[in-house]
């Protein structure tokens, strides 16, 4: 594997609860790609995630980041996190790194909007939304090069939204992610997957273009 290749999944497959979620799925990531996993069929897209960040096993097939690829995974439930955590978020963000000053940690959750004694607020009383804020600041700190979203907008707010969309149209590595906000996926994703009964449409294209097509094929199939 040359240090230009980022991930080649071939051949996975995944049944949960009877049900096959990944039907010998396989493809292949591309310097540059951002790309947005759409559609109904959540439980494919999360299971997908946790297959590539190690935290699941699939029945069958293979994957491979490349030698030169660090990850960073924002998974849809972030609780375990928070559970029973007494730090505020300069601690709690200080966990993830060996570089533990204020200032440093500051610019960190700063990116997210958290500034001024809001750094000093326990976790544990955060809501669901200074939660997924925590994270993506604790993403960055990683300074990884391949991020995996799972519904990172999830429980944000408008302004909180645009700050991640922003950070994500500016960062210069890979995105697999997925969500359904139409507006963050159209101004972030250059490729578009899509599961349907586990087998996966993988097309290169904007997620308006994409949408535009599906609805001529469902107009041509009547």
């Amino acid at each position: 594997m040359n240090g230009k290749e980022i991930l080649t999944v071939e051949n996975l497959s995944k049944t949960i609860d009877g049900v096959k979620v990944l039907d010998n799925v396989s493809f292949r990531v591309n310097k540059g790609d951002k790309i947005a996993f759409v559609g109904e069929s959540e439980i494919a897209n999360t299971t997908l995630f946790k297959i590539l960040m190690e935290e699941m096993e699939p029945d069958e097939g293979t994957f491979k980041w490349g030698t030169t690829i660090t990850t960073s995974y924002f998974p849809m439930d972030n609780s375990e996190f928070f559970n029973g955590c007494d730090l505020n978020l300069v601690q709690w963000l200080g966990q993830y790194t060996e570089e533990t000053t204020e200032t440093f940690m500051r610019s960190f959750l700063g990116r997210m909007l958290f500034s001024g004694d809001d750094v000093f607020k326990p976790v544990k009383v955060l809501s669901g939304g200074e939660k997924v804020r925590c994270m993506l600041s604790r993403m960055m700190l990683y300074g990884s090069n391949a991020l995996v979203l799972d519904q990172p907008t999830n429980h944000l707010d408008l302004e909180s939204i645009t700050a991640v969309n922003n950070g994500l149209i500016d960062f210069k590595g890979n995105l697999l992610f997925a969500s359904h906000d139409h507006e963050f996926i159209q101004t972030i994703a250059n490729r578009i997957m899509e599961f349907v009964d586990g087998k996966l449409i993988d097309r290169l294209c904007s997620y308006d273009d994409y949408i535009a097509e599906q609805r001529e094929k469902a107009l041509a199939s009547r």
